[in-house]
């Protein structure tokens, strides 16, 4: 029974996880759009702030404890297909980090990319759970 328990909160807070993650580099598009130094940019700081705090931040730790215990429970270590998985959420930890970080250079006036390079960043976790998906329910090695 803790099994479908634990799977089941990893699978909702994956998809709370996948929300922010699409929604926070249209956030960003949307924010650089916006004139520097005007109320509109303000509010776009606020909401990034809140998207990270209230959502991302808080799902990314309950996924990985989910994840963490589901892989001792049904002893997943030793399967290829599970090591696939892991670079993959590795590689969204990563991508979570680098827009945090992003998050902040933009509430400091610093832009760096264009929206075309933040739209094609949103791109990223589709692509990456579209992988992490077909890995565990394909089991493919």
């Amino acid at each position: 029974m803790l099994y479908f328990w634990l799977k089941s909160a990893h699978i909702i807070f994956v998809i709370f996880w996948m929300a922010g993650l699409f929604m926070i580099p249209r956030f960003f598009v949307y924010h650089q759009e916006s004139p520097e130094g005007s109320e509109e940019e303000a509010k776009w700081v606020d909401r990034e702030a809140k998207l990270i705090k209230i959502i991302l931040n808080p799902s990314i730790v309950v996924v990985w404890v989910m994840g963490l215990l589901l892989v001792w429970h049904i002893g997943a270590l030793a399967e290829g297909w599970f090591h696939a998985k892991l670079l993959f959420v590795f590689g969204l930890s990563a991508y979570h980090g680098w827009v945090v970080g992003y998050a902040k250079k933009l509430a400091r006036g610093e832009r760096k990319f264009t929206g075309k390079q933040l739209r094609l960043f949103n791109e990223v976790p589709g692509i990456a759970t579209a992988v992490i998906v077909i890995l565990v329910v394909a089991k493919p090695f």
